[in-house]
């Protein structure tokens, strides 16, 4: 029995010796992550714990020094960085940044490393199959014919749109909008962006004005991050600017639209369809969308592939390994 202690105890002063990183809650890569590095980190679970969070926090305060987080995850406020004094590190599964308190972190000396562009390519492939969904009516085709309307009602009364020669905007001409453009000029689009500065390297005609860009589109599609500048960017006044045939596509953030008057213009047909794989308060999404034909829905699952899974793993990893080394972070954005 006492031997049976002692290697127990062996094994819990083994588990203290490694690095901590807390995690409040996992994100998707996190069980690849646990089960391959679980003998280098300690893993602190707080979503396991039977604390309330604030305890948990406080338990750890002395020697937590890294952290892991996601965008699906609690906002990490000031007052969480506050109940980590140690902290020196989060890194975070997602390219956006908005669920952390960036003033804080600077403030704290916290650096900050993010997923960079593991993402762009599977991101950019689900907005375009997200736009030719909604234009080419692929889902309510789909329900129409599981519904037996087929079989008793004939051919699906609407005809769908093609997506050769279509004007898309895209609103933030980063890796993941480049991405997009690259392949919708496959489909014999006609590209043009909004961005924060005109990038020199493309020939995209630039629209430095939201407002503009859609009264010259037939699509938007939303790929740039949420910030205070952006939050609420499309507005109603853009959504009537993009017109009754006019089709938004977002993978960015949900806050980004105004989704009330989305909603509204929607069931109003001031604009033609929306595909959206990301909302203000999810997972909670507007019940009016459910009804409508125009609209195409999926629950934040652009990034959700084996490929970017096991590549933003290999990235946090080496950002941990980097960290705890003392070298330089893979993927860092914010330095302090």
């Amino acid at each position: 029995m006492a031997h049976h202690q002692h290697r127990h105890r062996r094994r819990d002063q083994k588990i203290q010796n490694l690095p901590q990183v807390i995690v409040l809650l996992p994100p998707g890569c996190f069980k690849f992550l646990e089960s391959g590095y679980s003998h280098k980190f300690h893993f602190l679970k707080a979503w396991e714990s039977q604390l309330p969070l604030d305890q948990f926090l406080s338990s750890h305060a002395g020697s937590v020094q890294a952290m892991l987080s996601s965008a699906n995850g609690p906002l990490i406020s000031a007052q969480i960085l506050r109940m980590l004094p140690s902290l020196r590190l989060i890194v975070t599964t997602s390219a956006g940044l908005d669920h952390v308190d960036l003033l804080e972190c600077r403030r704290r000396g916290i650096a900050i490393a993010n997923a960079r562009s593991v993402f762009s390519e599977d991101v950019a492939d689900m907005a375009v199959g997200l736009l030719i969904d909604v234009l080419r009516k692929i889902s309510v085709g789909d329900r129409y014919v599981r519904r037996g309307l087929w079989a008793t009602n004939g051919d699906y009364p609407t005809l769908g749109t093609q997506l050769g020669g279509k004007r898309v905007g895209i609103v933030g001409l980063g890796s993941i909008g480049l991405e997009v453009a690259k392949r919708l000029e496959g489909f014999g689009c006609i590209i043009s962006y909004n961005s924060r500065k005109q990038k020199t390297f493309t020939p995209y005609p630039f629209y430095s004005d939201v407002h503009e860009l859609a009264a010259n589109s037939d699509a938007l599609v939303i790929c740039c991050e949420l910030n205070e500048q952006t939050q609420h960017m499309i507005n109603k006044s853009v959504m009537l600017a993009l017109g009754e045939k006019g089709v938004i596509v977002n993978v960015g953030r949900g806050a980004i639209i105004d989704e009330k008057e989305m909603v509204h213009c929607l069931i109003h047909r001031d604009i033609g369809g929306a595909g959206l794989d990301v909302f203000e308060n999810e997972p909670h999404v507007p019940q009016e969308l459910f009804t409508l034909d125009n609209v195409v829905l999926s629950p934040h699952a652009a990034t959700n592939t084996l490929g970017s899974t096991m590549a933003l793993y290999e990235l946090v990893v080496a950002n941990f390994d980097a960290f705890f080394s003392n070298k330089p972070l893979p993927s860092l954005v914010v330095n302090n």
